[in-house]
C-alpha cells in the first residue's frame, strides 16, 4: 500500500515526521528502545519557533474509550491542536491532519514543517491529533495492563475518523471538504491505513516511511543500519564488528571484565551479569541502539527530546570509528557510547535486565516510562513485533540478542 496524495501538484518532498522530557539521570536503554526513541520519534521542528510560542493551538475533544464496544459509553478527554491562520474561511474545503504518534504531541509543529507550507498553498485548516496513551491524552486511569487494551491502532484510527466527522461539524466545513493526512514512521502507517479504511472521510494521505507489515522478528532492520555505515566507509563498519568482538574477548575474563566497566561507564559491574543470559544482551542491545538509533534519524532535520538540540549523524559516528588516535577499535566504540550518554545527560549506562523491567512495568502516569516506553512497548507486543533482532546474518553487532530476548520482555512486562 504506497502513500496517497488528493493532488498531484503536491510535490513529494520529504515530510519532517519520521519513523521513536526525561529527568537527567536517565539510562541508556530509554534512549532507543524497540525502534522508538526516548520522547516519541515526531521530536520538534528545527529553525525559529515563532507564533507556536505566541498562539494557544490546543484544545479538548471528547472521545470515546472503546469503539468497537456500542454498549460501553465511557469517554475522555483527547488533546488536539488546530491552526486556521491559511484557511479559507468563504471555501471552508481544505483540511490537514497530522497524526499523532508514539510521543507527545507538540504545537511547535503547527507552524513548522513542509505541511504548514502546503497549508499556505492550498488554504487548508490544520489539525494535530494526539494519539490515546501518549502525552496528555490519558484514556485510563493508570497504565495498567487491563487498560492498555483500548490501546490498538484499530482504536486509533477510529479516534481519528470520530475526529474528522466532529470537526466537520465543529468547523462548518463545505460537505466536499478534502482531508489530507499526514504521518511518518507509525504515524505514517496510520496515514495509509486511515485512507485505506476511511476512503469517504479522507481524500488522500502522507505516509512518510510507514512500516506496513508487522513483522515478529525484523532481523533485516540491523542490514540497513550495516549499510548505513557501510555507506561513510568499509572502515567504519569493520571498526564496529572489531570493537564488538573485542568486547566479548573481555567478558571471558575478569580483568576484561573490569576493563569494561570503566571503558563503557556501567552503572554495575559486569562480572556480577556474567551468568545472567538477559543482562549481557540487554548490554549488547543497547550498544547497537547507539548506532541504530543515529542512522534512523540521520540528517533528519529534527530536534529529539533530551538531547539538548545535539543532531548527530552517521558520518560523527563513523569518524569516530575511523579515528585510531583515540585507540584500538573497542576503544572507539566507548567514545561513541560516552558521546551518547553525554548527550542525553546520563551519568553511566544501565544494562539490568531487571532495572528496564521494573521501570516498565510502572503503571502511574507520573512515572518517567509514562513518556510512552511502556505503552509502545505493549504495541510492539501486542500488534507489530518489530523487534530488531540480532539474527541476520552477517551483521557486525554480535549475535546477542536473538527474538527471544524480546519475547522475554513481554512476558516479563505485562
Amino acid at each position: 500500500f504506497t502513500s496517497l496524495v488528493a493532488n498531484k501538484e503536491i510535490e513529494m518532498k520529504f515530510f519532517i515526521i519520521v519513523c521513536l522530557c526525561f529527568i537527567q539521570e536517565v539510562y541508556n536503554w530509554r534512549i532507543f528502545h524497540n525502534g522508538r526513541i526516548v520522547g516519541g520519534n515526531l521530536g520538534k521542528p528545527r529553525g525559529e519557533l515563532l507564533k507556536a510560542d505566541l498562539n494557544n493551538y490546543e484544545k479538548w475533544f471528547v472521545q470515546s474509550l472503546d469503539h468497537f464496544n456500542p454498549g460501553d459509553e465511557r469517554t475522555w478527554q483527547q488533546r488536539y491542536y488546530v491552526n486556521e491562520e491559511f484557511f479559507n474561511k468563504e471555501a471552508r474545503n481544505v483540511a490537514f491532519l497530522m497524526i499523532g504518534g508514539e510521543g507527545e504531541a507538540t504545537d511547535k509543529w503547527m507552524t513548522q514543517g513542509a505541511w504548514i507550507d502546503y497549508a499556505k498553498k492550498y488554504e487548508a485548516i490544520c489539525f494535530q491529533l494526539e494519539h490515546r496513551y501518549y502525552g496528555k491524552s490519558h484514556p485510563t486511569d493508570d497504565l495498567s495492563t487491563p487498560n492498555l487494551q483500548y490501546l490498538s491502532s484499530q482504536q486509533a484510527l477510529a479516534d481519528l475518523a470520530t475526529f474528522i466527522e466532529a470537526m466537520n461539524s465543529l468547523y462548518e466545513l463545505s460537505p466536499d471538504v478534502k482531508w489530507i493526512a499526514f504521518g511518518g514512521s507509525y504515524p505514517g502507517s496510520l496515514a495509509a491505513w486511515l485512507r485505506q479504511k476511511y476512503p469517504h472521510l479522507v481524500h488522500g494521505s502522507m505516509s512518510a516511511s510507514g512500516p506496513l507489515l508487522a513483522k515478529l522478528d525484523f532481523d533485516e532492520y540491523f542490514k540497513i543500519v550495516n549499510d548505513d555505515l557501510r555507506s561513510h566507509s568499509d572502515e567504519c563498519l569493520q571498526a564496529v564488528k572489531q570493537g564488538t568482538a573485542q568486547i566479548e574477548i573481555l567478558l571471558s575474563h575478569m580483568v576484561g571484565q573490569r576493563n569494561l566497566d570503566k571503558t563503557f561507564r556501567l552503572c554495575d559491574p559486569i562480572e556480577n551479569s556474567i551468568e545472567n543470559k538477559l543482562d549481557i544482551s540487554n548490554l549488547f542491545e543497547t550498544l547497537a541502539g547507539n548506532f541504530a538509533g543515529i542512522a534512523q534519524y540521520n540528517k533528519d532535520n529534527r530536534i529529539g527530546k533530551s538531547s539538548r538540540g545535539a543532531n548527530i549523524t552517521i558520518d560523527t559516528l563513523c569518524n569516530i570509528m575511523t579515528n585510531q588516535t583515540i585507540g584500538a577499535q573497542i576503544k572507539r566504540l566507548a567514545a561513541v557510547n560516552d558521546l551518547l550518554l553525554n548527550t542525553y545527560e546520563q551519568k553511566c549506562l544501565d544494562y539490568k535486565y531487571d532495572t528496564m523491567i521494573t521501570e516498565m512495568k510502572n503503571v502511574s502516569w507520573d512515572s518517567e516510562i509514562a513518556e510512552g516506553g511502556r505503552q509502545w512497548t505493549y504495541q510492539t507486543c501486542t500488534e507489530f513485533g518489530f523487534y530488531q533482532t540480532s539474527n541476520y546474518k552477517p551483521q557486525v553487532f554480535g549475535d546477542k540478542f536473538p527474538i527471544d530476548f524480546f519475547v522475554q520482555q513481554c512476558m516479563d512486562i505485562f
